[in-house]
């Protein structure tokens, strides 16, 4: 992390990944960190837009992890500032240091912004609970999710297959587990009890000429250990918004990255990948994805549900009602992506979701090669009911077989979630 400010109140660092640090010290640094956080989540609950995001903290070292509103501004007139705290306090908040040293330009959307809430003022303190209910009950559900922690498992399986007809293999994939003191890749199977640990769980399909399309889908499944924030230990109803932009802004990076390797070797013009990826937090299933490749969600009453979008013309055909599953499957158009990470996209706009979860639900993940092999309906009987001669594979292993089985014309890569 590089240095941004070192004074008698904070130390503020700004991370790889553009997040803003900021350490509080000295006189009253506990009540000074307690206020910011306090007005910052407040502000955000509001709806205001030009100031930092709580992405994360940590009440022991006083870390308060915020997203980044740009460069100090130099020069302003006297007016201009004065609106903008005055804009500040139709939120509830006076600042009570309104100075242009607190202002800042953020250069992504052209936005004035307002930074340090350390000493400010929320105006009708009875509206930090009143304005939001949601908040409080969310964390109820998180404290009831870590009494449970200790008996709940998660259950994976992963596995991949060339196919039939492909000289390599473009798909990647990757099952992870962290917490704040520690990080472990995970084997292809297993289970283990949940406790105190988030885990990740994605699938990438590459694409590009000669082996440009396997280096994309490995690049963008290992950029998600170096780009993946640290996460506090926070309630579901604090982390929210953090987990959400965390997403977003990993996804952004990537492809930003691609984009750029792309534009530096002839060999690598316009490769891309796709993403689907799935962070299981404290009884939530957080996921981000962009291009074709998909996730699912089994809930344990019955049923499948594809939760994300075909990034393609034809699935928003098919969105649309205007075609159906069949008429998707052999649709001419239906491998052209819309959305990917680089491919010389300028703009993409990843899909953020998220799903609450109980013991029993599954969730899988897997590149278009599935798809091509397997009908959905096929793909929940495998999952629920596999017949006798599939039995003895796991999950994920029965979807692939089957799927190379039935068509084998692309690499096919599936990893299958449980929580028992």
């Amino acid at each position: 992390m590089q240095e941004a400010k070192n004074t008698q109140r904070a130390l503020v660092k700004i991370g790889y990944d553009g997040r803003v640090h900021k350490f509080f010290k000295a006189d009253r640094a506990q009540e000074r960190f307690e206020n910011e956080l306090m007005v910052l989540q407040y502000l955000e609950r509001r709806g205001c837009e030009f100031v930092p995001r709580v992405l994360g903290f940590d009440r022991e070292t006083l870390e308060l992890v915020t997203s980044n509103c740009g460069a100090r501004v130099d020069r302003m007139n006297d007016e201009r500032v004065k609106q903008l705290f005055d804009e500040l306090e139709g939120y509830g908040v006076r600042h009570e240091d309104p100075f242009l040293r607190n202002i800042t330009y953020r250069a992504t959307d052209g936005r004035f912004c307002l930074i340090d809430f350390e000493f400010a003022t929320i105006l009708e303190p009875d509206a930090v609970t009143a304005q939001a209910p949601e908040f409080e009950a969310a964390a109820h559900a998180a404290d009831a999710f870590k009494a449970d922690s200790t008996t709940l498992k998660i259950k994976w399986s992963a596995a991949t297959d060339i196919g039939k007809y492909r000289p390599n293999n473009e798909d990647q994939f990757v099952t992870m587990a962290f917490n704040t003191e520690e990080f472990n890749y995970l084997a292809r199977e297993g289970d283990v009890h949940i406790g105190d640990f988030d885990f990740v769980f994605a699938v990438s399909d590459g694409m590009g000429g000669e082996k440009s399309g396997e280096f994309a889908s490995r690049f963008a499944i290992d950029n998600i250990t170096r780009l993946l924030s640290r996460r506090f230990s926070l309630s579901t109803a604090q982390t929210r918004a953090g987990i959400h932009n965390c997403l977003e802004d990993l996804i952004h990076g990537i492809h930003r990255q691609l984009t750029q390797l792309g534009e530096s070797y002839d060999g690598a013009k316009n490769m891309g990948a796709t993403l689907s990826m799935v962070w299981y937090v404290q009884g939530w299933f957080y996921f981000g994805h962009i291009g074709d490749s998909r996730i699912y969600y089994l809930p344990k009453s019955g049923g499948m549900t594809q939760i994300t979008d075909d990034h393609t013309y034809v699935g928003w055909l098919r969105r649309k009602g205007e075609i159906n599953e069949r008429e998707a499957r052999y649709h001419p158009r239906k491998n052209v992506l819309a959305q990917s990470l680089g491919s010389g996209n300028q703009f993409i706009k990843p899909q953020i979701g998220e799903l609450s979860c109980e013991r029993g639900d599954r969730i899988l993940i897997c590149s278009d090669g599935v798809i091509d092999g397997l009908w959905d309906r096929g793909i929940e009987e495998l999952l629920r009911e596999p017949p006798e001669s599939l039995i003895s594979l796991n999950p994920a292993q029965r979807l692939v077989r089957a799927a190379v089985d039935e068509s084998g014309r692309d690499n096919t890569t599936a990893v299958v979630l449980e929580i028992v």
